[in-house]
Order: structure tokens, then C-alpha cells, then sequence
């Protein structure tokens, strides 16, 4: 699930396995599937071989938006995002960005004159019908680069 959120997502063997509590050679037995299917591709970088998505797969779109219905990011961008104001952008950070859904999804709002009393009402609606509490930063434009690098994981939701 963590390859497909977020597509910039990289993972090796080890990694994964202390992510989920398996062992090695059942991951790699999924990881060989999903690979051998095409969904995912792999590159060696030292003595570590890492996956992430293939994004070339015909599937990959539509398996993409299947799990962010599934944990709930499309709903909060349909309830939230639409009407604040003069919004340009907005990212998922953290551990959603980084393809590992929690209890808490954090938002960057990038934008000039957001109405922030009408997304607090907006995001206690969406909270209601997603299974996460919604955490989020509202900045200018011109303050992007203070938040957000290249190396932090992140996920563009807007436009």
C-alpha cells in the first residue's frame, strides 16, 4: 500500500519487514509477485535493493485513487480543499506522504487569504467521515521552500 499513496515512495526488504511485522521471505514472495506483474519495478543502490511503484502500469492510476478512497484523502480533499480561499497548492506530509496511513494526516496549505474559521468547520465534517484527525499548516507561497524540500516526503493533493 505505501509503494501506490505515494509513488515517490522507495522501500528495501528489511525496511518493510519491520514495518509490518513479517518475515523476510514472505515480503519477498510479495514483492517478487507484484514485480513479476510489473505493478512495482526495483533498482539495486549499494548492497540494497529497493521497489517502488511502476507508475507506467495501466493499473497504477486507478490503484492510486482505490487507496486513497480507502483511507479516506479523497473525501477529505473533496470536503476541505474545494472553496478556502485563494488556495495554490496543498501537500500530504508525514507518514501519509511516506505511504503509511495513521491516525493523523498532516496538510500544507499553500495560499494567500484562506479562510481558516471556515476550513476548521471544514475539516471537523470531514473528520467525521474519515478514520484520522486532520493536522494542517496554512503558508504563503513565497514560504514553500522553509517547509517543504525536495528530500521531505510529500504528496501534491492541489491542484
Amino acid at each position: 500500500m505505501k509503494l501506490f499513496i505515494n509513488s515517490q515512495t522507495k522501500a528495501y526488504l528489511r525496511g518493510l519487514e519491520s514495518e509490518f511485522g513479517e518475515s523476510t521471505n514472505a515480503i519477498r514472495i510479495e514483492l517478487n509477485r507484484f514485480e513479476k506483474a510489473g505493478l512495482i519495478v526495483s533498482e539495486n543502490i549499494g548492497n540494497r535493493k529497493y521497489f517502488k511503484a511502476n507508475t507506467h502500469h495501466t493499473f497504477f492510476s486507478d490503484i492510486h485513487q482505490i487507496l486513497l478512497k480507502q483511507v479516506g484523502i479523497d473525501t477529505l480533499i473533496d470536503k476541505v480543499l474545494a472553496n478556502i480561499g485563494q488556495l495554490e497548492q496543498a501537500y500530504i506530509t508525514g507518514d501519509f506522504a511516506r505511504g503509511m496511513p495513521g491516525k493523523i494526516i498532516d496538510i500544507l496549505l499553500v495560499g494567500n487569504n484562506l479562510d481558516q474559521y471556515y476550513i476548521n468547520k471544514l475539516i471537523e465534517k470531514a473528520e467525521a467521515m474519515v478514520s484520522f484527525k486532520v493536522r494542517y499548516i496554512i503558508i504563503s507561497p513565497n514560504e514553500l521552500h522553509h517547509y517543504l524540500t525536495p528530500d521531505d516526503p510529500q504528496l501534491l493533493v492541489y491542484p
